[in-house]
């Protein structure tokens, strides 16, 4: 099915063009009416995204006013394709792309595109060259894309930092408090809008009040509108060094409104011309003000996707591929890359352990887990040095273990003084310093403090991934602004932070207090988008090296486990500690668990859940299902699980945290013949079901 296609002859000048998902039930309608552009969608033929400004500024002309459209070239994308470290193993994404001409008063062209699965959407713009074959190149000053939701929505966020600011002047670094619940008109909390991605709950229609007019929802043969609430996922992909990163700004009023319509498409509140976010570029000063906050691009050229994912469940957003599915890789990998569990003393025992006879102690920790490789944190070259750690490789892989080695991605970017230093800021750099951790068998690197999202700023990412290709070393970045469909452009990448992550839970009790709420909050938004490395399922009871002081952990033993398959990520770290085995604290059947921890998966399912409040996913690997899941409620949690994935009358393996004793528990959890079980999680607890 190529979709619905509303247009007027081709001989004549299209005003509107409506195109359809492969299933009829999400449906993009663009306008060029005023002259200025607008797109909208409409799933189950209920409103979810009001007409909302296209367009951009270049160099060399405007591209918001006086356009008309001229043609349009609708296809169907069928495409199956294979991923070794993100939500299914095999995706199969079925859409239908639609191209449309555009001229604007000055008789220059630009295209949009638009890619549309039955859940999600996908848009760029394409820029040709002009007359005479000119411009070969353009900046593009800025955009006026824009998302437009119904009034009553709520939102999911977390703001953008401003430049240049915390510690060692190491921010904007994705790493600020989201909110839940909370007002679109509620401005951000340092004025630079929200990063991406952004999470919305649009309110279900109110009923009309007597006398009074509402937008009619627009029905045709597949519609089933309905009045429950929707979500929609607003972020971006496929951006790359040929492009700047973005993220929201501010809710506010759009400038120079286009004129009321009469189309029932148009006659919504909060339209053009009412309150919108935007697309907003990287501040001036990020990068140490380094760099240009504008992308500059070859002609011809596009941008990298923006991306709508929408369903009346959380089910689509959770599961959602859009973010590969749009993109193609950029290189091929130099070796089979492997996944896998790694330990890391640097989250509880911090920069004293960074020594040659702890990280030994590390090292036989991931060796009796069965875990692939051990993370070697900040100030290795001084604390142990490049000889000792050549020593400490070997002793690595004697141990059927091999290392990750941290680096600072300075640079110039801040004032970040951890080294090594200077080793992955320029090619020569890269190069020398890639070719001696080949040569001592490191097989990955996790690269930290990087200075914005300026394309300067992506241009090194994608640097330091294809180099790093080339001698065999996969990458993990923290400090680090939302990957953009990286897993599936660059072989090597593995995850990044980019969120409050564990470390904090270190750092102060409140980011303790909170971990339950973020990680119930990720699976909707930051991990829904991209491979999150949050930095450890933590198993001491106190966040100290002698695990007896400093303030405890929060969650429960069996939270962190489940955890551990709630959040995405293909090179988990699983952050026990020596003292996790020696001091037998931990009952053996989390040890063994924790052993047997798969980190790739073929198959995800959303089971239940609510953004910043409980979450249960399924996931499988090979045959074996893995249901997990968490709870920030205050209160006792009683579900009724839906569970297909096992056999009616089964008896499955069940961990879950005792009712009274709050002590951890593997017992058995029966699903009765309609496929369905009951199951209760305690406060900031979890649950475990597997055959």
């Amino acid at each position: 099915m190529l979709g619905l296609l509303a247009l007027l002859p081709a001989t004549l000048p299209a005003r509107e063009v409506s195109m359809a998902s492969p299933n009829g039930k999400l449906v993009v309608t663009v306008s060029d009416e005023g002259g200025r552009p607008t797109y909208a969608l409409t799933l189950d033929g209920r409103q979810v995204l009001l007409p909302s400004a296209l367009g951009f500024t270049a160099d060399f002309g405007d591209f918001t006013e006086g356009l008309k459209i001229l043609t349009t070239k609708a296809e169907q994308r069928d495409e199956c394709y294979e991923m070794r470290q993100v939500k299914h193993s095999h995706i199969h994404y079925v859409a239908t792309l639609l191209t449309i001409d555009f001229e604007n008063a000055c008789q220059q062209r630009m295209s949009m595109q638009f890619s549309v699965g039955d859940n999600d959407v996908a848009f760029r713009y394409l820029i040709p060259r002009q007359k005479n074959d000119n411009p070969k190149s353009a900046v593009i000053r800025s955009e006026q894309t824009a998302f437009s939701l119904p009034e009553g929505t709520t939102t999911f966020l977390t703001p953008q930092s401003k430049a240049m600011v915390g510690w060692e002047r190491t921010k904007p670094s994705y790493e600020e408090v989201y909110q839940a619940d909370a007002p679109m008109q509620q401005q951000s909390q340092f004025g630079q809008g929200y990063t991406f991605p952004c999470l919305f709950k649009v309110q279900a229609p109110p009923s009309a009040p007597k006398g009074a007019t509402i937008a009619p929802i627009r029905k045709d043969k597949n519609s089933t509108a309905t009045t429950t609430d929707a979500w929609v996922l607003i972020s971006e992909t496929g951006v790359s060094s040929q492009y700047c990163g973005s993220h929201l700004s501010d809710y506010k009023s759009i400038e120079a409104p286009i004129p009321e319509q009469s189309s029932p498409t148009r006659s919504l509140s909060g339209a053009v011309g009412g309150a919108s976010y935007q697309i907003a570029y990287p501040m001036a000063g990020e990068n140490n003000g380094i760099g240009s906050a504008t992308p500059g691009i070859a002609l011809p050229g596009s941008t990298p996707w923006r991306t709508i994912t929408v369903g009346t469940t959380l089910k689509p957003i959770v599961e959602t591929t859009v973010q590969y599915d749009v993109v193609e890789p950029l290189y091929e990998p130099s070796t089979d890359y492997q996944s896998g569990r790694y330990t890391w003393s640097w989250l509880i025992w911090q920069d004293n352990s960074i020594n040659y006879d702890d990280q030994v102690q590390f090292i036989d920790l991931a060796s009796k887990m069965g875990y692939e490789l051990c993370l070697v944190d900040n100030w290795w070259d001084q604390n142990i040095g490049r000889d000792r750690m050549a020593e400490l490789s070997r002793y690595a892989q004697s141990k059927g273990v091999s290392l990750m080695l941290w680096y600072n991605s300075n640079g110039y970017e801040n004032d970040a003084p951890q080294t090594p230093r200077q080793c992955m800021n320029t090619a020569a750099a890269r190069d020398r310093e890639m070719a001696w951790l080949k040569s001592i068998g490191v097989k990955g690197i996790k690269v930290d403090f990087f200075g914005g999202d300026k394309q300067e700023t992506m241009k090194l990412y994608e640097d330091i991934l294809y180099d790093a290709n080339r001698y065999g070393l996969q990458c993990i970045f923290h400090g680090c602004t939302l990957p953009r469909g990286w897993e599936r452009m660059y072989p090597n990448y593995v995850a990044s932070e980019a969120v409050l992550a564990s470390e904090n839970v270190f750092f102060n009790e409140e980011s303790a207090l909170r971990q339950p709420f973020d990680l119930c909050m990720h699976p909707f938004c930051r991990n829904a988008s991209a491979s999150m490395d949050w930095g450890g399922i933590i198993m001491n009871k106190y966040l100290s090296r002698d695990n007896k002081s400093r303030h405890t952990r929060k969650t429960t033993d069996i939270f962190e486990m489940a955890s551990g398959i709630t959040m995405q990520t293909a090179v988990q770290c699983v952050a026990m500690q020596p003292n996790n085995l020696t001091e037998n604290e931990l009952p053996q059947f989390e040890v063994d668990w924790l052993r047997a921890l798969p980190t790739t998966w073929d198959e995800t399912r959303f089971i239940d859940g609510y953004p910043g409040r409980y979450v249960v996913l399924a996931r499988r690997h090979g045959d074996q299902w893995y249901v997990a899941g968490l709870s920030a409620m205050k209160e006792p949690l009683k579900l009724t699980l839906d569970l297909p994935m096992f056999a009616a009358g089964s008896k499955l393996k069940y961990y879950v945290d005792d009712a009274k004793t709050g002590q951890p528990v593997l017992t058995t959890l029966k699903v009765d013949k309609k496929g369905k079980a009951k199951v209760e999680i305690q406060p900031n607890g979890g649950l475990i079901i597997q055959k």
